[in-house]
């Protein structure tokens, strides 16, 4: 079997960031300080959405929760959710490292911004805490999501093993 390779990818903070521009109806928020289990449920709802169709997986809920709430870097404060008719449709799940974990972006919510606006909430979060880069890793076959990325500003620094 091949194995998958994956770049490592980072935005420097120091530049002038735009805006987050979110599509009308829709709102971002973050993970209450308790998360709430359905909101839980829910971000992975779209993180299995989002990673089927990008060739990836997400471990089932029930080890992925209790794993993401358990580790040192996990703050609930960046866990992104993009919120339409009260559903929630995307996420973005950074580490306290200045690392973005997981973007995910339901199927159906594509190419309307969604992704774009939840990477640019979570670069004006690192920002703020501080940081002067935030990271990612995006398989490399990945094409539409590096694509995005670098409109972004993040540039390749590194590729290893997936």
């Amino acid at each position: 079997m091949a194995q998958h390779l994956v770049l490592r990818m980072r935005r420097e903070l120091s530049a002038d960031m735009e805006q987050p521009l979110w599509p009308a109806g829709m709102t971002c928020r973050t993970l209450a300080p308790k998360p709430d289990k359905r909101d839980a449920m829910a971000a992975h709802s779209v993180l299995e959405a989002g990673f089927w169709e990008g060739g990836g997986g997400a471990p089932i809920f029930r080890k992925w929760w209790p794993e993401l709430r358990k580790d040192s870097e996990f703050d609930p404060a960046l866990v992104f959710l993009a919120i339409e008719h009260g559903e929630v449709i995307g996420m973005a799940q950074c580490w306290t490292s200045a690392f973005i974990k997981d973007l995910a972006v339901h199927p159906r919510a594509r190419r309307r911004g969604v992704g774009r606006a939840l990477m640019l909430t979570a670069f004006h979060a690192f920002a703020k805490r501080g940081a002067a880069h935030v990271d990612l890793k995006v398989r490399e076959e990945n094409a539409n999501a590096q694509r995005l990325y670098r409109d972004l500003g993040m540039t390749v620094i590194a590729r290893e093993p997936g």
